[in-house]
This record gives C-alpha cells, sequence and structure tokens, in this order.
C-alpha cells in the first residue's frame, strides 16, 4: 500500500511554528510578574496582549498576500527579526505603554509572518488535496508542541531569573525560524486538471469576489472568531485563574503545557477525521466537545487535578479547528489564494483573541471573577457547534474560468 510521505517544506514549517506559536503561548506566564512589575492590574497586560492579538490578525490579509506573489521565505524572515525585536525592546522597556508598541505592534506582526497562514499557505501548495488536512493538522500540532516545550522553560526562567532575561532568551530564539525559512523552497503544483487550470486563471479580485458572495465563508469566519477568544482568554488568563483559587504556580505552568502537549494529538486527529467525514461536521462535533469541557471545569471545584485534566481535555480539541477551517477554505476555494483567503478568516479569529484576551482582564478587575466570560465561552462554543452544520462545503464550480 502506497504510504504518503510529507514534503521536506511541512518538517520546516513546523520548526517554525514550534517557534513563534511556542513563545506565543508562554505569554500568559508573564502576566503576573510584569503586573506586579510596573504595578498595573491586570487589565493593562490583557489589553497588551489583546492588541498583539488583533494586529496579528490584521496583518494576516496583507502578508498572506504577500507570500501568495513573492513566496513565504522572505516574509517569515522579514516577520521572525520584528518578532525578536519586539521580545527585546519589552524586555528593556522601563515606560509600560511602549508595551503596547513592542509586545503589542511588533511582535503581532511578527506572529503574522510566521505562524499558520504563510505556512499552510505553502504547504498546500506541496501536499495533494487528499491528504491537506492530515498535513495542515501535523504542522498545526507543532504549535502544540512549542507551547508544551517553552512554558515549562519560561516558568523555570521566571522562578531563577527575572521576566526581562526570559524575553531575551525568547528574542534570541527566533533565529531559528530564519534559519529554517532559508531552506524552504515551494514546488509548483501539478497542473494536469482542469480544476488546477481554472484555479490558476483566476485573478485574487475574482477570488475574494468568490469568496465574499459564499455564505459558507462567513459562518467560517464567525466560527473561527469563536475559536480565538476561547484560545486567547484561556491561554492567557488560565495561569492566573489557577493562581486565584491558591494553587501553585507550577500547577499553572503545567495546565498549560498539558494543553500543548494533547493538542499534538488533538490536532492530527482532528485533522484526519476531516479527511475521512465531512469537514464541518467535524468541526461542529469539535464544539460540542469544547462545550463540555469549559462547562465541566466551570462546574467543578478547581485543584491541581481539574487543572490538568482541563489542560488535557481542552487541548485535544484546542487548535483541532485549524486544519479544518484551512481545509474548508481549500476544499472550497482551491489552493491558489489559500494564504489571501485564509488570512481573512484568520483575522476573524483575532478579533476574538483581542476580546478574549482583554475582556478577561476587564470582568476580573470589574467583577473580582472571571465567572462571568467563562460562562460566555460555553454558550459561544454551543452556538458555534450549531453554525457550521448549514456550510455548503462543496468546491465552487469554475467553468467559466477557462473562457475568462
Amino acid at each position: 500500500m502506497f504510504t504518503f510521505r510529507f514534503p521536506l517544506l511541512v518538517w520546516l514549517g513546523i520548526g517554525i511554528l514550534i517557534t513563534s506559536l511556542g513563545i506565543r503561548q508562554s505569554f500568559g506566564i508573564f502576566m503576573t510578574p510584569i503586573s506586579d512589575y510596573f504595578q498595573t492590574g491586570r487589565e493593562f497586560f490583557s489589553f497588551a496582549i489583546a492588541l498583539q492579538n488583533l494586529l496579528f490578525g490584521a496583518f494576516q490579509p496583507f502578508v498572506g498576500m504577500a507570500a501568495d506573489r513573492w513566496g513565504p521565505k522572505r516574509i517569515i524572515i522579514l516577520g521572525a527579526i520584528a518578532y525578536a525585536l519586539g521580545l527585546y525592546l519589552t524586555s528593556i522597556t522601563v515606560e509600560p505603554t511602549m508595551m503596547y508598541l513592542t509586545l503589542g505592534v511588533l511582535v503581532g506582526f511578527g506572529l503574522s509572518a510566521t505562524s499558520y497562514v504563510i505556512v499552510l499557505g505553502a504547504v498546500a501548495k506541496v501536499v495533494p488535496a487528499q491528504h491537506a488536512a492530515k498535513a495542515f493538522g501535523l504542522t498545526t500540532a507543532a504549535g502544540s508542541f512549542g507551547m508544551f516545550a517553552m512554558i515549562p522553560g519560561a516558568q523555570t526562567l521566571l522562578s531563577v531569573s527575572d521576566w526581562q532575561s526570559a524575553m531575551q532568551i525568547f528574542a534570541v530564539m527566533c533565529s531559528f525560524m530564519v534559519v529554517f525559512a532559508l531552506f524552504i523552497n515551494t514546488a509548483k503544483r501539478e497542473t494536469n486538471t482542469s480544476h488546477h487550470v481554472h484555479e490558476d486563471m483566476q485573478t485574487l479580485k475574482g477570488a475574494l469576489k468568490e469568496a465574499f458572495a459564499h455564505k459558507g465563508y462567513w459562518l467560517i469566519h464567525i466560527g473561527f472568531f469563536v475559536c480565538g477568544f476561547h484560545v486567547m482568554f484561556i491561554a492567557t488568563h488560565l495561569p492566573s485563574y489557577v493562581l486565584d483559587k491558591n494553587l501553585p504556580a507550577s500547577t499553572a505552568a503545567m495546565a498549560l503545557a498539558y494543553v500543548g502537549i494533547f493538542n499534538i494529538l488533538g490536532s492530527y486527529f482532528w485533522g484526519a477525521m476531516a479527511d475521512r467525514y465531512r469537514k464541518r461536521n467535524v468541526m461542529s462535533a469539535l464544539y460540542l466537545v469544547r462545550t463540555v469541557v469549559i462547562g465541566a471545569f466551570v462546574i467543578f471545584p478547581t485543584t491541581e487535578l481539574t487543572a490538568v485534566v482541563f489542560g488535557a481535555a481542552i487541548g485535544f480539541c484546542w487548535l483541532g479547528t485549524v486544519p479544518i477551517t484551512s481545509g474548508l477554505v481549500r476544499q472550497i476555494f482551491g489552493a491558489r489564494y489559500l494564504s489571501t483567503l485564509y488570512g481573512l478568516v484568520f483575522f476573524s479569529h483575532q478579533i476574538g483573541s483581542f476580546l478574549g484576551a482583554w475582556l478577561g482582564g476587564f470582568i476580573y478587575d470589574y467583577y473580582g471573577s472571571y465567572d462571568p466570560i467563562w460562562w460566555s465561552a460555553v454558550m459561544l462554543a454551543f452556538i458555534s457547534a450549531l453554525i457550521h452544520l448549514p456550510i455548503n462545503d462543496k468546491p465552487v464550480p469554475r467553468l467559466s474560468m477557462a473562457t475568462a
């Protein structure tokens, strides 16, 4: 039996995502030490992270278009440099509002150019459609492995040194992304089918018009918005929530680390399911699982055991949305402009991330409790499970492209 071997570009993308997203997912560990250092409330750091995620998404369509035109190599290298600069300047700032520029703008741009949209867009061009969701799932899992590796490392650095030194070490690690990017070479896609011919003839303007007229594309946007809300609220505020329950900092770090390690399994699992079953149904099932997991965590008392179990359970469905969402976009609209179209969808994800990170801190400072935002997360998960069911996931016809 023929076994598909993933191209080298997939493994290079994995290395880039391990570094980029591993660092990003560790920022929640820094909330308490940075807030204490500058003597600000949690909303300050929450807003800096929220701004980072909003700009992370806002830059995505533009870096996606740039990657579709000039290739991912240059974009990733530029992003890695901006990422490192943002982390280093954050470490030496003496004025807290400067973090809006460093941790917000620079790191936000760095993330946009070194994460899923660029890497998955490149992978889509070298992996056959029948293996795309598995390839996307494997690549997505890389970010989670980085989370598993970076978060305990960040906690160790904070225990033996200060948060400034930890940021500087992360800045140096961004050089790894430059090295991986230097070896990237996107091979040409096969063009022996009429679908590929029609796809190649399509213009960017035509692709955007086609997507915006598709109702399912907007439902995908809404679903990914909810995903962003969940991911950044939990990543940013779970450590502080666990500390509020008088549990040790090591438990908070371990809960986030379990999110990462179980998402390695979950991302590949959901991606494989999306290759076997209808993607819209798989996505709906994923959000139903999230509804139950988050609801159970809020209802039951928070202990060291439940915190770690929650990390593992939510990790299993953490970023399984990424291979399914990107797979849906590719399945419906093709691979030619995937970086652009998925970049726009990812912007919706990051609007959700902005609100999840910022509202978590705002509501905590206002109410002295995270309970309202936790229950909002449960409700949004259930709504998202419902809205994926009516998506028309059949490829759009492009017969007219042959004569365009």
